[in-house]
């Protein structure tokens, strides 16, 4: 018996027979842990170094942003650990495993490589999880695909930053009705729940406000204001003077621009610019400004401009294409994904609407909404910035006029639209009238592209703005 105890025991490789004289079987029995046989303490987990895998487009390092967890939190299947940006996007990265976080191996505004680890989590070893070198974390998703996961066999939509809201206040998604999109759940849906729950008076959701239009009357006093709006307010920051210079790297989407920048200088550019009277535009946007309104969507003029631009492309397929590097081969893209500048807080992002070809005015200006509010938030994924066939750039909302953009690799053609001034012009009568005039500057890639094709979409383009009513006959 003795002999048989002493073999079970895993860290003794043999004992003198002396030993097994001395102590009889009870004694043995009760202390030959504590005392005789003392083994290597066993942990009741398993650590599991948690690796960032490829997020894809090339990416081999992100910055850590934000970490949603600490070191000894609990965490499930699904739940958001940290936020890391790119130079393309912002991605939040889930967890594959319940367990605990035994460490960060990264700081606030680190660089995390691909392939290396991001956290240790200690999960049940009872559970017959893969060996540490063959544990292999998802692929990292944008916010729109991050949304996409399935909670008790069906799919719940929402945000890393509403996951977070329904996380700290011990909401299941699945047990929330989304009033979004697709059923998305909002920050809205999160807070009605959390009020049934406890009973507590919310406010109204100011989505759910409608500004009726103003009356002629009341218009007048707005002649002012605008006016006013004119002058430009200077941005108010810090004044911070400390007397030495300071060095910082070039992250994120600052990256991303040295980088597509760098590949732009190799196309030789020509511009083209021109003047649209955007009277009758004007006129019909603000006619369907109360009906977008009423279903909840801010209509601007970039919709008109996004699908007057689609209708040119059907026209004229090789603005819509790509040439591969040699310089060899054309290739005519089905899809007009256009994209679109925006000026945000992380810096210049170009997130594109996909499939503008079939899309209605209606409907871009929906996706649009939804690209401008993931901008200004910075929560834009991989898939609203990739893809991009054709681009405009609307300076106009910051006052310019006349700009000339650079082409966004690998497309062959963009436009920059200026500001929209009331200026006087001439009808076929002769008579002086009140136009609404905008410019616009296009470049474009002289390797395939000659100026007489660009001239001849671009007024193409241009009689579709100058007569929205001749979209009908053209519009899917």
């Amino acid at each position: 018996v003795c002999i048989h105890r002493v073999r079970s025991c895993s860290s003794i490789r043999f004992i003198k027979s002396k030993y097994v004289c001395v102590f009889d079987k009870s004694a043995l029995k009760f202390s030959h842990q504590q005392r005789l046989f003392r083994t290597s303490p066993v942990s009741c987990g398993q650590i599991v170094q948690f690796k960032l895998s490829d997020i894809g487009e090339g990416i081999t390092e992100v910055t850590v942003k934000e970490w949603y967890i600490k070191e000894g939190d609990s965490v499930s299947q699904f739940d958001s650990i940290c936020e890391v940006q790119s130079d393309k996007a912002s991605v939040t990265i889930t967890s594959r495993y319940d367990g605990v976080i035994r460490k960060l191996h990264y700081n606030i505004d680190d660089i995390a490589f691909v392939g290396k680890p991001l956290v240790d989590i200690e999960i049940d070893a009872s559970k017959g999880v893969a060996p540490e070198e063959d544990v292999v974390e998802t692929p990292p998703m944008s916010h729109e695909e991050h949304t996409h996961q399935e909670i008790k066999g069906h799919k719940t939509l929402a945000t890393p930053a509403v996951r977070r809201l329904a996380m700290e206040n011990n909401i299941k998604l699945s047990e929330v009705v989304g009033t979004g999109k697709d059923n998305r759940i909002l920050k809205e849906d999160i807070l009605n729940y959390l009020a049934k729950q406890t009973g507590a008076i919310l406010p109204p959701s100011p989505k759910a406000e409608i500004v009726p239009p103003l009356r002629k009357t009341e218009a007048a006093p707005a002649a002012a204001k605008d006016k006013a709006r004119r002058i430009p307010i200077p941005v108010s920051r810090p004044i911070v003077f400390s007397g030495k210079d300071k060095t910082e790297p070039v992250t994120g989407f600052q990256k991303a621009m040295v980088k597509t920048m760098s590949a732009a200088l190799k196309i030789p550019h020509f511009g083209y610019c021109d003047e649209i009277d955007l009277t009758q535009l004007v006129q019909l946007r603000e006619e369907l400004k109360p009906l977008a309104e009423i279903r909840g969507v801010k209509l601007s003029f970039m919709p008109f401009f996004i699908k007057a631009a689609s209708l040119g492309l059907l026209q004229y397929p090789i603005l819509n294409a790509s040439l591969d590097e040699n310089c060899q081969n054309v290739t005519y893209k089905a899809s007009h994904n256009i994209g679109v500048a925006m000026d945000t807080e992380q810096g210049l992002i170009v997130p594109n609407v996909k499939n503008v070809q079939v899309c209605s005015v209606f409907d871009i200006a929906v996706e649009l909404n939804r690209l401008q509010s993931l901008g200004s938030a910075g929560q834009l994924g991989t898939s609203d910035l990739t893809g991009g066939t054709f681009t405009l750039s609307n300076i106009g909302t910051i006052g310019g006029t006349y700009a000339k953009p650079v082409i966004l690799p690998p497309e062959v053609a963009i436009g920059a639209l200026g500001k929209i001034q009331v200026l006087p012009r001439f009808n076929g009568k002769g008579e002086v009238f009140k136009a609404q005039i905008m410019n616009v500057s296009w470049s474009a890639d002289h390797r395939i592209i000659d100026g007489a094709t660009m001239a001849r979409f671009s007024n193409l383009w241009k009689s579709y703005l100058e007569n929205p009513a001749s979209m009908l006959l053209d519009l899917k």
